[in-house]
């Protein structure tokens, strides 16, 4: 398959098709949480240039397994309503053998700016971001057991690492305690989701927690999980963090906790879709305020 053929004339824009299929919103996500992890860590940056190529490596890391996770469920996403419009579901990109290519060769560019701009760990924390959800999720976890969300959880968690990583390889404490918050914040917000279309995951056979155990048992892990994150969120207060951090992180924590308790006492998918925004509202807000902390 040549370049050119890469594309099928169905009137879908290119470049909307691409976007969708890079997922650059969870990835500008991704980036966002590793320019987090520079701004917590210790230490004097790398300087704006250095730094922002490693916030790039990062969104082109998280990009590329973003492609593949799509490129190797094609199968699956014909059949889900959540993933039917997708560009190689569509026939807006060509499902072909060069798409790896360009996968490999964005992973391997990232992995490589990351080096340059920082270090070798900030480097195999990108490396292993794009890898853990690729490979790790998408291929060994996803459609073998429940714990898949659990483990791909860990790609949110490189990325914080990667950023922290390009400050001072030995990050410490802080730094280590938002990767922790990012790995226990992807199963809640992607469960919630789960319930809302648990019946696709049915359908196809995939064993997303939801589909596994019911609504109702998958809400009392949701609120479970998402307790500890939010005492998680908080342990920076104890590490040198001020309230510019902590009081945004505490009332976002709140306002994630009564979703979640709504969802237990309703698991419907109503509640389960405004549980899975509070969670990217948690996020973002626990985020911004520990960059606001940190600058200031």
């Amino acid at each position: 398959m040549t370049t050119a053929t890469m594309w099928k004339a169905t009137g879908a824009a290119p470049v909307r098709a691409v976007l969708g299929l890079f997922k650059l919103r969870i990835g500008v996500v991704i980036a966002f949480t590793a320019w987090a992890g520079m701004l917590v860590a210790p230490g004097a940056g790398p300087g704006f240039v250095r730094a922002a190529a490693v916030v790039l490596a990062v969104l082109l890391a998280s990009a590329a397994a973003g492609a593949y996770n799509q490129y190797a469920e094609v199968d699956v996403d014909r059949r889900m309503g959540r993933t039917r419009r997708r560009p190689f579901v569509t026939g807006a990109l060509r499902h072909g053998p060069l798409w790896l290519w360009v996968i490999v060769g964005m992973v391997a560019a990232a992995t490589a700016l990351a080096a340059w701009a920082a270090n070798p760990w900030s480097a195999a924390f990108t490396f292993l971001g794009a890898f853990f959800y690729g490979v790790v999720y998408t291929v060994w976890l996803k459609r073998r057991t429940w714990l898949n969300i659990v483990v791909g959880g860990l790609a949110g968690s490189f990325a914080v690492l990667a950023g922290a990583a390009a400050v001072d390889p030995h990050f410490g404490a802080v730094p280590a305690v938002f990767a922790l918050v990012l790995f226990l914040w992807t199963p809640p917000h992607f469960w919630s989701l789960a319930i809302f279309c648990r019946k696709d995951y049915e359908a196809v056979g995939i064993p997303m927690l939801p589909a596994v155990v019911g609504d109702a048992v998958a809400a009392r892990v949701i609120l479970f999980h998402t307790v500890a994150l939010v005492a998680a969120s908080l342990a920076p207060a104890f590490l040198g963090m001020g309230p510019v951090y902590w009081v945004p992180a505490a009332l976002a924590g709140f306002w994630f906790i009564r979703t979640s308790l709504a969802l237990v006492e309703d698991p419907c998918p109503r509640a389960a879709m405004r549980n899975f925004h509070a969670s990217l509202a948690q996020l973002t807000v626990v985020l911004t305020a520990a960059m606001v902390d940190a600058l200031l």
